[in-house]
């Protein structure tokens, strides 16, 4: 089930919505989502992540907007036509990106390289599970 792909951080001070949408599009640049690919519906969603329905509908909306969503009523919604997945070497750069951001953020937090090293060992074998656990369905 997609929602599982999903990780909303309350605390973070980043807008749930905001966080869905990210998420959403990295999916879609990730080669996860394709087009024509159905998201889950509204409510399923927002039980599912236990949010207020309107943070997926907003998420949703202004992605239509962006035009990454088409909304078919009655059928629900769907990625549209999207650029080409990014390749290797893209998604390398973006996710070395989001580590370097990670460095600064635990620096200025003054996480211990030591402590980082545990979260991130633990959170990686999450992940690893999750993929897993996606690929037995």
């Amino acid at each position: 089930m997609l929602q599982h792909w999903f990780h909303l951080t309350p605390r973070s001070g980043i807008p749930i919505y905001v966080q869905l949408k990210e998420q959403i599009k990295t999916a879609v640049a990730g080669g996860v989502l394709n087009p024509g690919d159905q998201l889950p519906s509204v409510r399923d969603l927002a039980v599912a992540l236990v949010v207020n329905p309107n943070t997926i509908a907003r998420a949703y909306s202004e992605l239509e907007r962006e035009g990454l969503l088409s909304v078919e009523q009655g059928r629900g919604t769907f990625i549209s036509s999207v650029e080409p997945a990014l390749d290797e070497t893209e998604r390398t750069l973006m996710v070395t990106n989001l580590i370097d951001r990670l460095l600064v953020e635990a620096y200025h937090l003054r996480v211990s390289p030591p402590r980082l090293r545990s979260i991130w060992e633990e959170r990686f074998q999450a992940w690893r599970e999750r993929l897993q656990r996606e690929q037995e369905k």
